[in-house]
């Protein structure tokens, strides 16, 4: 893993000995000496992560963080402030300024290098989201982001795994009154309440009694369902060692014993920004990706998903020696039910038109609106003769049940046309079945509507 690591210090030796043992570990080192020069260089340059010293003259460090933090362009971009101040408050000071972590001088190497490849990480995780929300934008579509890493608003669901009273009583005692805690003492348990329960934040002991706290975090990152939990440990001063190896599977952050009370809170507070930050966006990525993809008044795919993804359908089907089937469809006279009854009428008559075919389909079908009245339903692994039984099913559910169209219009009869062609030799690709369905579906409003026409070649 390599990144580009912006180290900031006014003091030009301290930078040369950061620079030295980053590059050493192939990090790609860029370097400021000042606070108003960091802020430059990290717009200018975007770097992975940034190594902030505190105590520096004009700006110090805590200064620096916020107004990166304050910046939409920044804001994301991890920082791990380094400085000779070893008290509680100051940690807390650091991370209320936005930092990701507070190391204390003389660093350890080994612990630098751990919380840097941990902190890259899970930036390329934000950076991949934030790369679709982009994409997303240059598509047309509206992607919320925001600079302030995530809202706080309402109490954290938080569980806790600890099996000392004393360490209980301290954290609960700490977090209880802003967030909701569940404690477990068994990592078993604690598995079973994560995969199980909407918990945003997962505390765990790694000096629990009769367990092993490294083995929860590793079950943690290896199951799909709660591998996106952030993770943080408690560890014992001289653990070194077992934090190193939960920082290197993923853990996101760390408390040494005596556990302080704000410390904690400013910690926690950080993983439930990050992570409703997030969720947040990757939701909204989701969401506008599937708008893209989706007609919005039936809700079936669009004709641009049909276009992009039917290919990779029918050339699988052809490589795996599979049948595959293509149904296109019209409704019936639509024209009229908008001239006689209304627009209204007619959107509602297309909404139970998809509602209806959606009831009667498979989940690996693929139904597509691709124009007004106009339909395609694409079926993997089916042949002419059960893509025929299923045309005249549908054909069925549709013809056979009159329409609501309201009090006014009373109930409507709605009749269906529809055209089907299958795969015929490997070396066909999509329009190929798409015109023979077509040819078909002329075929059958020609014979007088209200049919499903195979077609015959």
């Amino acid at each position: 893993m390599t990144a580009r690591i912006l180290v900031v210090d006014d003091i030009h030796a301290n930078v040369k000995l950061l620079e030295a043992k980053l590059t050493a570990e192939y990090f790609d080192v860029i370097t400021a000496t000042s606070g108003s020069e960091a802020l430059e260089m990290a717009l200018r340059v975007r770097p992975d992560i940034i190594l902030l010293d505190v105590m520096m003259p004009k700006m110090d460090g805590f200064e620096v963080c916020v107004r990166l933090k304050a910046d939409p362009e920044t804001a994301h971009i991890p920082v791990i402030m380094i400085t000779a101040l070893d008290q509680p408050s100051d940690r807390v000071r650091g991370l209320e300024a936005g930092a990701d972590d507070f190391l204390t001088k003389p660093v350890s190497d080994v612990a630098l290098f751990a919380r840097v490849k941990s902190l890259v990480r899970l930036k390329m995780v934000t950076d991949e989201i934030r790369s679709r929300a982009r994409t997303g934008e240059k598509m047309g579509l509206h992607v919320e982001d925001t600079a302030d890493g995530g809202s706080l608003d309402g109490r954290g669901r938080i569980l806790l795994v600890e099996d000392r009273e004393s360490a209980i009583a301290r954290i609960t005692g700490a977090l209880g009154d802003i967030h909701d805690i569940a404690v477990v003492s068994q990592p078993e348990q604690g598995l079973i309440d994560a995969a199980e329960k909407d918990h945003e934040l997962v505390i765990i002991s790694l000096s629990l009694k009769d367990s092993d706290g490294l083995r929860l975090c590793s079950q943690l990152r290896s199951l799909d369902r709660v591998r996106k939990i952030p993770i943080v440990v408690i560890v014992e001063p001289d653990d070194t060692a077992r934090l190193l190896r939960g920082l290197e599977m993923g853990v996101n952050d760390y408390l040494m014993r005596p556990v302080e009370p704000n410390e904690l809170k400013a910690r926690v507070r950080t993983q439930l920004r990050r992570k409703r930050y997030t969720d947040r966006l990757r939701e909204s990525v989701e969401h506008s990706m599937e708008m893209a993809v989706i007609d919005p008044l039936t809700g079936l795919y669009n004709r641009r998903y049909m276009e992009g993804h039917v290919g990779t359908l029918v050339e699988h089907a052809a490589m795996r020696g599979k049948s595959i089937s293509i149904l296109v469809f019209d409704i019936d006279y639509f024209k009229a039910v908008n001239d006689t009854h209304g627009h209204d009428v007619g959107d509602e008559v297309l909404k139970e038109f998809a509602h209806r075919l959606k009831a009667h389909i498979r989940g690996i079908d693929m139904a597509c609106r691709v124009g007004g009245e106009e339909f395609v339903l694409v079926l993997p692994d089916t042949d002419m003769a059960l893509a025929y039984t299923i045309g005249e099913r549908l054909r069925q559910a549709i013809a056979n049940v009159p329409f609501d169209a309201g009090a006014a219009s009373g109930p409507l009869s709605v009749t269906m046309s529809v055209g089907i062609a299958s795969l015929q030799a490997a070396h066909e690709g999509p329009e190929d079945i798409l015109k023979r369905a077509d040819a078909a579906l002329y075929r059958a409003k020609n014979d007088g509507r209200n049919r499903v026409v195979a077609d015959a070649a």
